[in-house]
């Protein structure tokens, strides 16, 4: 008997196939397996979908139809609520389900054949017999704090979603290890999802769940699942998801779609952090996805953040007034004489014109240094400095493919170009004059290394007399972002140095200002926080005040000398009151006065936006396409009754206009209601890829919708 498959493949949106293909097969198979299909001259892999209503066979003729080319046996059928969420996360985000669904499977199922992913399958096996646990072992008892205590409690009585509110430092990571342990202990069989913003973060928290989960369930309880991990790697982790056997999945925002048929618990670990919207292809949110899916599948959602966004604060506020989740607080600091540093505020309008480090900032990390601490300096903007000029002729190093400047790397003496990666060496004069005079302009990460090196060259380390330096070590200065951290491993090693005390002040970006948990620096430095005071993004306030406070909770965090914890920060606007909130550690204060200008200003969360953003050779090109959807939108919104909801703004260049000879622009919809925003996106589509089809398109490389977008 003939069967007809609705099968989902890996199509891009613009590709106007947005739904499954029918294939024919001899069996009857599941919706959710996977199979192997042709398509064109290929052949690729893709999933049994659900038919939408009535099938169709009648219409369809079986000599046209292509067979499936196999299923993949060995894997069981993902689960109707894994597809419900792929079906959800396409619509909500405008995308295809089949790029949605196939970007959420390991890419090696794309790529093994039936004999080699039977060979991984049966070693997956072994393991999985091998690594049964010895249950003599048992969990190690930890004591919690009353605060900690109360978390729990509140968690364990209340249906959620919650919102973990807690100070840097108050043992957030306790209290999910903690749930996760009970909801283990009830059902052993239940499954637990911990997301983290960043891959750098991951290895940390893995060694803690390691050392508490692995002696009771074996070696396989605990999987991660990220970018940075190989393609085999990937695949042992989905399997050991998706069949059961981790009962813990560590990842990034990728794993808010890994398959986990008992799950019963997700908790997002900085739930603010931007790094859990994706930026290409399907721009979906993993944590609005982590709550979607806790809401489908009846797992509890726990967001956790001493700086949560301000949507998650807003959806928090007590349910008569309209919040949507419940509210856990923990202000206070693990230890009994632990306090969150104190906040120092530089005023550089009276300090040396041009000085990089302050005269009392510099005498504070020398202090440091003399008493064995250490410091911690983090500026936003890597390589030695952002521009290289010509005072002559004003000639800058733009790159010539992109709509900025290539960035001068000391290092290794070359350019640049930070967006689509051009690098040439520097050059020995002026291109623009021939003026053998150049110089750099600013700085960046790996130039405030060497200017601090400079600075504390007269100072040495104590207790460490040698022949050859009798008067004590010079200071050792570690950077840590993006150029020192390219090698495998580099990352890991780079801070592991900083936990054994071997580095006495570390340099770097913000990837060393959150989720770390350095227990022997006492300061952290901004020392150039201002830019983002005055951005035109409207969410760069919350963006800055997010990461001094996280960047302050690097310091201190040994009770026993948080005591004398400082974060210093210089600026040209010391009053300003994102700094006065700042030094009061007092974040509702600085989210009330910020959701007060959002509303005022009709911004989320009181509204919701859209993006399509439109590349071509040319900017006409790019913004003739959108301002022509733009106009042809006119009548389907009369026709569909969302005309008074939907407000579309004018087409205009990205901020970032040009890259890697791409033009890009952009434009904005905004409605006060979500629901009109979706039905109004959806009902777009069509025209968008009419309007691609006529003379106004012609030219256009490629357009996509951002939903919710977290930069404008």
């Amino acid at each position: 008997m003939t069967h007809w498959l609705p099968v989902l493949v890996h199509t891009p949106a613009h590709s106007q196939v947005a739904g499954p293909l029918t294939y024919r097969s001899e069996l009857a198979l599941a919706a959710g397996t996977l199979v192997r299909v042709p398509l064109g001259k290929r052949e690729i892999l893709g999933v049994v979908w659900d038919a939408a209503g009535d099938p169709v066979s009648s219409l369809l003729d079986p000599e046209k139809l292509r067979p499936i080319a196999g299923s993949l046996d060995g894997i069981a059928p993902l689960t109707p609520a894994w597809r419900q969420l792929v079906t959800f996360a396409a619509s909500y985000y405008q995308r295809s389900a089949g790029e949605v669904a196939l970007a959420a499977l390991p890419p090696q199922l794309r790529d093994l054949n039936t004999l080699q992913l039977a060979r991984r399958l049966k070693k997956h096996a072994k393991t999985a017999d091998a690594a049964l646990p010895d249950h003599s072992n048992a969990i190690e008892s930890v004591a919690l704090t009353a605060e900690q205590a109360g978390a729990i409690a509140r968690f364990d009585l209340e249906a959620g979603p919650f919102l973990l509110f807690g100070a840097t430092g108050s043992g957030k990571t306790e209290v999910y290890l903690h749930s996760v342990q009970q909801l283990l202990a009830r059902d052993p069989s239940a499954q637990a999802m911990v997301m983290v913003p960043e891959i750098n973060l991951t290895p940390q928290l893995e060694a803690r769940f390691m050392a508490r989960f692995n002696p009771l369930y074996g070696d396989n309880a605990v999987v991660s699942l990220h970018s940075g991990m190989t393609p085999a790697q990937r695949l042992k982790s989905w399997l050991a998801a998706h069949s059961g056997l981790a009962r813990i999945v560590l990842g990034t925002r990728m794993a808010v779609f890994a398959s986990m048929p008992n799950l019963k618990l997700i908790i997002v670990d900085e739930e603010h952090d931007p790094s859990y919207k994706q930026q290409e292809g399907a721009r979906y949110s993993a944590r609005d996805l982590a709550v979607y899916r806790g809401r489908l599948e009846g797992a509890k959602v726990l967001l956790g953040s001493a700086t949560p966004s301000l949507e998650s604060w807003h959806h928090s506020r007590p349910a008569r007034e309209g919040g949507r989740y419940v509210r856990i607080e923990m202000p206070s600091r693990i230890g009994a004489n632990a306090a969150l540093p104190l906040v120092r505020r530089v005023d550089m309008n009276h300090q040396p014109k041009k000085c990089v480090f302050s005269p009392p900032l510099l005498k504070a990390i020398e202090e440091r240094v003399a008493r064995g601490e250490q410091s911690m300096v983090f500026l936003n903007r890597r390589g030695y400095a952002p521009v290289l000029h010509c005072a002559d002729c004003d000639w800058k190093s733009e790159c010539p493919h992109c709509s900025a400047y290539r960035v001068f790397h000391k290092i290794d003496r070359t350019l640049r170009c930070h967006h689509c990666g051009y690098t040439e060496r520097v050059p020995r004069a002026c291109p623009a004059c021939g003026n053998p005079d150049i110089a750099p302009l600013g700085r960046g990460t790996e130039r405030l290394e060497e200017h601090l090196a400079e600075l504390l060259a007269h100072v040495r380390r104590p207790n460490s007399v040698s022949e050859q330096w009798p008067e004590g070590e010079p200071v050792r200065i570690a950077r840590i972002d993006a150029d020192t951290t390219k090698l495998k491993g580099e990352l890991q090693a780079q801070l592991a140095r900083v936990h054994s005390g071997e580095v006495d002040v570390l340099v770097g970006t913000q990837m060393i200002a959150k989720g770390h948990d350095f227990r022997r620096i006492t300061l952290v430095a901004a020392v150039s926080p201002d830019n983002a005071l005055f951005s035109s993004d409207f969410r760069a306030p919350e963006r800055l005040f997010s990461l001094l406070m996280q960047a302050a909770g690097r310091a201190g965090r040994d009770a026993d000398i948080s005591g004398q914890s400082e974060m210093w920060i210089q600026t040209f606007h010391p009053k300003h009151p994102l700094f006065e909130a700042l030094k009061r550690h007092d974040y509702p204060a600085f989210a009330a006065e910020q959701l007060k200008e959002r509303e005022q200003a009709a911004m989320p969360p009181f509204s919701f936006q859209a993006l399509v953003r439109a590349e071509a050779r040319t900017q006409e090109v790019a913004q003739g396409f959108l301002t022509a959807a733009s106009a042809a939108a006119a009548d389907m919104m009369e026709a569909e009754h969302i005309l008074p909801h939907i407000t579309l703004y004018p087409a205009v260049p990205m901020s970032m206009q040009r890259v890697a000879n791409v033009e890009r622009a952009q434009m904005l919809i905004e409605s006060p209601s979500r629901a009109a925003l979706q039905r109004f996106l959806t009902a777009w589509q069509a025209v968008l890829h009419a309007t691609r089809q006529q003379p106004e398109g012609k030219g256009l490389i490629r357009w996509a919708v951002d939903v919710d977008p977290l930069a404008i």
